[in-house]
Formats: C-alpha cells, structure tokens, sequence
C-alpha cells in the first residue's frame, strides 16, 4: 500500500483517496517574473514523479499547477523594464512551459493563472468578511484576523504567542493584529486593477491558491504540494484562508519537497551560487542528467548540487543508456522481481534513490544476458529498464542518441574533465567521427593495424570511445 509522509501530521500515513480511485491533487506553481531556477525545476520533477507513480499505480489523477502572474515582484520587474505586465508575464510563462518540456515534466490538467480567477477570490474575501475572519482596513486593504482561526500553526507547528513575541514592530498601522495579513490590496496608482466591493485592487498571494484550488478541485481534495519554503507562511494561510471560508477540512495531505544547496550552502543570488535551469541545462549533454541528479536524493530531504554531482549524474544515466544500446526492447514482458522492489520503494514515501538504484540492478542482469548472448532475456530486461525509466522520466531518449551526444560542460564551457583532448572530442563533430571510424575500418582490412590503432588512440583521447562488434559493426560513443 501507497504510504505517503503528511507534513501535517509529521509522519507516513497510508493513501486513501477520498474518492476511490481517483486523486485530486494541487501543486503551488512559480511566479513569471524571472526565468525558472534549480529549486523550481525539483520542484517540479518531484510532483510529476508523484503524478506518474499514482497514474502508474491505477488512480485516475487530476493535477492543478497554478501560475502566479499578479504579484509585488511581477509589477516591480515590469516597471524596471518599461513594460506592460502581460508582457513580462507572457514571456516568462513561455520559457517555464520550455524548461518543463526539456525536463519531461509534463503539463498539469489545469494550469489557473491568479488574474483568471479574480471573481472567485473576491468571492472568497467577501465569504471571509462576512463570517467574520477578515476585515477592510482604513487603507482599503482587507485582511485575515489570524486570531480568529483557532488552529492556526497547525502545518507548520508554529504558535500565535510565539510568532506575536518574534514580531518586528509594524509599520503598517491599518492591520488590528501585526500577524494579519493581507488577502486584497487596494489599488495604488498605475498598477493593474479589479473592481472590488471595496475598490479596485488586486489579490494577495496566499487568497489565489485557495480560491483557484476550491473551484477546480473542490472544497475538499486529496493532495496539496509544494517547495518546504512554501509551508509557513504560505500554505498555513491558505488552510486558515480555506477552512474558514468554506467550513471543510481542505486538504487531506501535504507534501513538501526540501530545498536545493549549492556546495552545501543555500541557493542564492547574493551568493553568486545561483542557477537557473537554463545555465544548468547548457552543462550537460541531455535534460535527463538534471533530471537523474534530481532523483538521487529522496524528495523531502536537501540535495546538494554540485558539478562532480552533475557528472555522477550523468555516469549513473549513461551505465543505463548503455546497457539497452544494442538491444531491441521486447513487445512486452513479465516484470520480475526488480519492478516488485521498485514499486515498493515508490510506495514507500516516493524513494527515489532506491529506486533508481533498481533500475542500476537491472541494467547489470541486462548486461549479464547480452555477454552471455541471450537475446531473449536481453530483450525482455530491457524492455522493463525502460518501462521503468519512464516512470521516471529517463530512458527517453535512444541509446545512441543520448550516448552520442556532446558531453558533461562545466559553467565556463570546458569539457567537464578539462583536458585538452576531450575539449578537442567536443568539437568532432559526428561526420567527422564516422568518417574517421570508416578509414580505421579500411586499415584493418588492409592489415595496416599501427594506422588502426593510431585512429583508434586519437579518438579515444579526445573523449570519443569506440567498440567494436560481432560481425565488423564499431559503435562509438563521446566518453
């Protein structure tokens, strides 16, 4: 059985949907201000992970992920570049679609964005006002009074006493409690504006995620995700913002995934350390590597990026792609027992790493068969390998393709081991490399073996790596 840790609760309870059968799931989204960074993109590979293994494991799923295209940030960039709003939206909202798609993460169900759903959230405010947990301040704002929802902290095991006694002292003298906070902000002049029955303003952050996740998913729904710096404040407040308003119970489980560090320290732009998936997508050879780094460690725990991580990375994906190089997956198979231990592990909490680790297991008995010249076998494992790898998002690719694509860059562009030789391998081009494979094969069959192994040695010290096959066949490959 499916058993999922609950940050709630604080503990691994076992999956029972609400609806049999069927998930509901919604997973805080980016906001489109800047191009999406390491955090966002595991992120979003933990919950498309998620989504698979439950679509694997027979649910049928619906998945929301929001976009966030009303924001502080959002009006304060458009205005630095001189722009309309929508335009730095739209743009941004282009390149996160293309960052997803190079990923493999797949597109949600429903993508909301805030400023398409501005008539459910003012219906939601005006709910809150009057079953009296919000208020309209003297500035025209309208806040949530915290004090009023009695369980507040309950997600994030925070006290009112204690964040009251932690409070700086608020500037901001139109809030009855400094722990309020704000659900519609009155308009100031020249920023994009609704009409409101308390004037015209825009949303909060924390109203757009419950207004858009109750009129796609219901007032009641099954899983609720996101990054762990979402959980206080702003997964808190939706709880209190969602119970409030509609008198249900909300979300039956969150899930949280941990933060990504840099070189063991957090991810920052003041630190010069960070990175968006963009850069790092320049460093390697395909999107897989990011994606297999991002699945080595498990879900609710840091993960430390590095580029030795990266190039672990890409020789764990490689062992893989190797061992189906060759070999044409079988129409179907019987799983066996490496699916079994794979299916445990997903089931228990999403471990990846262990996961991963059976797909490691698998590969080495495909590669058993193959040297033992059972094609049989070879095929039947191998078409499990990818049946598996694509619960995860790998495997994709042909064998060939992936094995000869460029390989593993550092951020300044040198081939990730820094000799001369494989920086020399990286600018082969493919006819080159085939055309020098060709005149090694005619000095072999003119016996002329110095010349054969003179092509051979340069090739393989510029990072390009040759093996020869039954029959004459030489495939290569960019080491």
């Amino acid at each position: 059985m499916l058993q999922i840790h609950n940050s709630l609760t604080g503990r691994k309870e076992a999956f029972t949907p609400i609806h049999p059968g069927e998930v509901r799931m919604y997973v805080c989204g980016v906001t489109v201000y800047d191009y999406c960074h390491l955090g966002h993109a595991r992120m979003l590979v933990v919950f498309d992970v998620v989504r698979r293994h439950l679509e694997a494991s027979g649910y049928r799923v619906t998945f929301v992920r929001n976009i966030t295209d009303i924001d502080d940030k959002i009006i304060q960039r458009a205005e630095k570049n001189g722009e309309p709003m929508s335009a730095l939206t739209e743009r941004f909202i282009r390149a996160y679609h293309e960052d997803c798609e190079a990923l493999g993460v797949r597109r949600a169900d429903h993508e909301p964005r805030a400023t398409e759903y501005v008539p459910q959230i003012v219906a939601m405010v005006q709910a809150l006002i009057d079953k009296g947990y919000a208020y309209v301040g003297p500035n025209n704002d309208v806040y949530y009074a915290v004090a009023k929802f009695e369980p507040y902290g309950q997600l994030s095991g925070k006290r009112l006493a204690d964040l009251r006694a932690g409070a700086r002292i608020e500037v901001d003298e139109s809030k009855r409690d400094p722990l309020d906070f704000v659900l519609w902000k009155a308009a100031k002049p020249g920023e994009p504006s609704w009409e409101s029955p308390w004037g015209p303003g825009r949303p909060g952050w924390h109203i757009e995620c419950s207004a858009m996740s109750v009129e796609l998913l219901g007032e009641h729904f099954d899983i609720h995700g996101g990054g762990m710096d979402l959980k206080f404040p702003h997964h808190e407040n939706e709880i209190a913002q969602t119970c409030a308003a509609c008198g249900s119970k909300f979300v039956n489980l969150w899930m949280h995934n941990g933060f990504v560090r840099v070189d063991d320290e957090k991810m920052s732009k003041s630190l010069g350390n960070f990175f968006t998936v963009r850069e790092v997508l320049e460093w390697v050879r395909d999107p897989e590597v990011v994606r297999y780094f991002l699945l080595g460690n498990h879900y609710r725990g840091p993960i430390n990026y590095t580029p030795e991580s990266l190039q672990q990375a890409d020789a764990g994906l490689e062992r893989l792609y190797l061992a189906l190089r060759g070999v044409t997956p079988a129409a179907s198979c019987e799983p066996t027992a490496a699916t079994a231990r794979f299916n445990e592990a997903m089931d228990d909490d999403f471990n990846t790493p262990i996961a991963v680790a059976e797909l490691q297991s698998l590969a080495r008995e495909l590669n058993t068969a193959k040297a033992a010249g059972q094609s049989d076998v070879a095929a039947a494992r191998a078409a499990e390998l990818k049946a598996l790898g694509v619960r995860l998002g790998i495997l994709e690719v042909e064998p060939e393709a992936f094995l000869r694509k460029r390989p593993l860059k550092s951020p300044s562009g040198v081939a990730a081991a820094g000799t001369a030789g494989e920086a020399a391998g990286a600018s082969l081009t493919d006819a080159d490399i085939e055309r020098l494979i060709e005149e090694r094969a005619a000095a072999r069959k003119a016996k002329n073996f110095k010349e054969s192994d003179r092509i051979r040695d340069a090739l393989a010290a510029a990072g390009v790596l040759l093996e020869d096959q039954p029959g004459g066949k030489t495939l290569w490959r960019r080491g």
